[in-house]
């Protein structure tokens, strides 16, 4: 409100003040009391180190004096913050120096980073943000105590590696958030940023199982092989086995295994994708899909304590996050939209299901995520939902167990073929009976 002068005046009661200087003396102490604590939490981290820049008792002090200086901001108009900040920069400067002449070493800045990060922290600690503030510390914390870790993982990482990360990058952080969010289309159901949200779903959880079977593939055998296979696609991993079989690089009976496993990984990547999108109708759509992933992990169970020679090496698994992959896969995803959307309009569900068992010929995911975007809508029944996805994994199993058969060969159709008929019988008996 204005005062004598004309002039407006700040209201500073108790009431009304809202900045670091209206914490009460309990919270002040508290704070601090946080800024300590995180502070000891890296130091000691950093005590360990070899390039002892700052330890177990400066790291507290610089939390403590970015604390101290939030709490002195509001009364002082921030020259506290400002004046401790260039002190902390001015050390760090002079420290460097008087460094320099006895560093063997090439010097990093990892240590100082960390120092004006916890000088944040501490300004975090005094303002009240403590989760923020506890978060950020737990952050620094393992990305230094990760040093030799996190090296060792990027000097393993290729170059076919380090692309399908970038991939990666482009299609999450570029593609996504430029397409536009509404409706298009005959039937108004593509979304394209809700599309590719999908394919960043599927390029997610693939990348994630291709990142894991660079660094522990090769050593870890068939069982590994079955369960980033179908983390990355059942049908590629049923390819691939049959193929390594047929040239003499495994065994009968560890090929079927890598494949049976990689087949149940595939329900349980069915069952994310159902509760990731239309959680709120998982119970509805799940149940069925548990008992075939229950059937086909029991039969793998089997299956793995069956006399074998051996179990081959684990095949090498192609970069998911091409961004071709994904465009394929963007279309694929789309088409099966507008093709539920129009068999139902103009067949009724009957047509929903002859679009399912064309595409689980080809992809489990487009159908999955595709239907069960349309329970979540209402453009489609959670009865009608579940049995398209389950028809839409028979058909997927039929398409896999001929692959098996014609690439490679009777023996591994002879173990593959019956134990894939006993869950295709099972599904057909859910369509019969379930619900």
């Amino acid at each position: 409100m204005p005062g004598e002068n004309g002039l407006p005046i700040l209201d500073i009661t108790p009431e009304t003040m809202t900045g670091f200087g209206a914490m009460s003396t309990q919270s002040a102490f508290l704070a601090l009391g946080t800024a300590l604590g995180l502070g000891l939490l890296v130091g000691l981290q950093r005590e360990r180190g070899s390039r002892r820049v700052a330890g177990i008792r400066t790291f507290p002090l610089i939390t403590i004096l970015g604390a101290v200086g939030a709490l002195l901001a509001n009364d002082y108009a921030g020259w506290p913050l400002a004046i401790a900040g260039l002190g902390l920069v001015a050390s760090m400067i002079v420290s460097a120096f008087h460094r320099g002449a006895n560093e063997s070493r090439e010097p990093g800045i990892t240590t100082e980073m960390a120092i004006l990060v916890m000088f944040l922290v501490g300004i975090l600690t005094g303002a009240g943000y403590t989760v923020v503030a506890v978060v950020c510390t737990g952050i620094v914390a393992l990305l230094l105590h990760l040093k030799e870790a996190l090296h060792n993982f990027a000097q393993r990482l290729g170059e076919h590696d380090v692309r399908a990360v970038m991939q990666f990058t482009l299609i999450t952080l570029v593609i996504l958030p430029i397409l536009p969010n509404r409706t298009f289309g005959p039937f108004d159901v593509l979304n394209p940023r809700e599309v590719w949200l999908f394919v960043v779903l599927v390029v997610t959880m693939s990348l994630a199982a291709y990142i894991a079977s660079r660094f522990v593939g090769e050593r870890a055998g068939t069982i590994l092989n079955g369960l980033l296979g179908g983390a990355i696609s059942s049908t590629a991993a049923t390819v691939s086995n049959a193929q390594r079989l047929r040239s003499g690089n495994a065994f009968v009976t560890g090929a079927a295994l890598a494949i049976m496993l990689a087949s149940s990984v595939s329900f349980v990547r069915v069952l994310i994708e159902i509760g990731v999108v239309a959680d709120q109708h998982f119970l509805q759509l799940a149940p069925p899909i548990i008992i075939m992933l229950g059937t086909m992990s029991l039969l793998s169970c089997l299956l793995l304590f069956a006399p074998r020679k051996t179990s081959g090496v684990p095949t090498t698994q192609q970069n998911p996050s091409e961004l071709k992959g994904a465009l394929i896969f963007g279309v694929m995803f789309a088409t099966v939209i507008l093709s539920v959307a129009a068999a139902r309009r103009y067949f009724g569900d009957s047509g929903a299901y002859a679009v399912a068992v064309i595409s689980g010929l080809i992809d489990m995911d487009a159908i999955t995520l595709s239907t069960a975007r349309l329970v979540r809508a209402g453009e489609l029944p959670a009865e009608t939902g579940w049995r398209t996805i389950l028809i839409a994994s028979m058909s997927n199993l039929i398409f896999k167990g001929t692959i098996a058969m014609v690439i490679g060969g009777r023996k591994l159709a002879m173990i593959v073929g019956p134990l894939f008929g006993i869950v295709f019988l099972v599904g057909a008996a859910l369509l019969i009976f379930w619900g």
